[in-house]
């Protein structure tokens, strides 16, 4: 199967498309690997710096739903019609794709099969999950800050599992911790006006 970045720049920027792109269209390029293929598809407008704004929640809300249904077990994903025939503009699927193929082509060099069990059993893939799940609702808090990181480690994760690459998927869930931390850092500052986390826990030990 052609690496991700050679069907993604086929399939949206040489091949003729209609001007309206359906969720499901996209599925069509998934394969057997259609899991991680969606996981970095629908993180990619939030994770890398390519102008796609308004994609956070829909897309978070996606991904949790996918989320949950690889902590379950499932081995094909399951979305709603609404979701499946849901429409987004050809023209900014084009410029979230030509931002992404490069940073695409960078980690899929270094990507190969390695640590699979990771990306394959079934406690490796619920930890996944879980974790894809709780940046999917970082993702959807409507604050600065809560969003680019989860994304990132989603869209790490993802590749990962997409390529059977459990080195790849570690790191991705370590920015997922990461991105765990910076978000809880930003509530706790918003809930108290303006505390960090690191302040939050010197208070908390005192």
């Amino acid at each position: 199967m052609a690496r991700l970045s050679v069907e993604l720049q086929r399939y949206f920027l040489e091949e003729e498309r209609p001007p309206q792109v359906k969720l499901g269209d996209i599925l069509a390029l998934a394969g057997e690997r259609i899991f991680g293929f969606l996981f970095v598809i629908l993180s990619l407008p939030s994770a890398l710096p390519v102008p796609a704004p308004g994609y956070s929640i829909p897309f978070g809300i996606v991904m949790l739903i996918l989320a949950v249904q690889l902590i379950w077990g499932a081995k094909r994903p399951w979305l709603p019609e609404r979701m499946m025939n849901n429409t987004m503009k050809l023209e900014t699927v084009q410029g979230v794709v030509k931002g992404g193929i490069p940073w695409l082509r960078r980690i899929e060099a270094i990507a190969r099969p390695r640590l699979p069990y990771i990306c394959t059993s079934l406690p490796g893939r619920v930890a996944i999950g879980i974790a894809i799940s709780l940046m999917s609702i970082s993702m959807m808090i409507p604050i600065p800050g809560t969003n680019t990181l989860p994304a990132i480690g989603i869209w790490v994760t993802g590749f990962g599992l997409m390529e059977d690459d459990g080195a790849i998927s570690l790191g991705g869930l370590v920015l997922c911790v990461m991105g765990g931390i910076l978000s809880i850092s930003i509530l706790l500052a918003v809930w108290f006006g303006g505390t960090s986390l690191l302040d939050w826990i010197k208070d908390t030990l005192r």
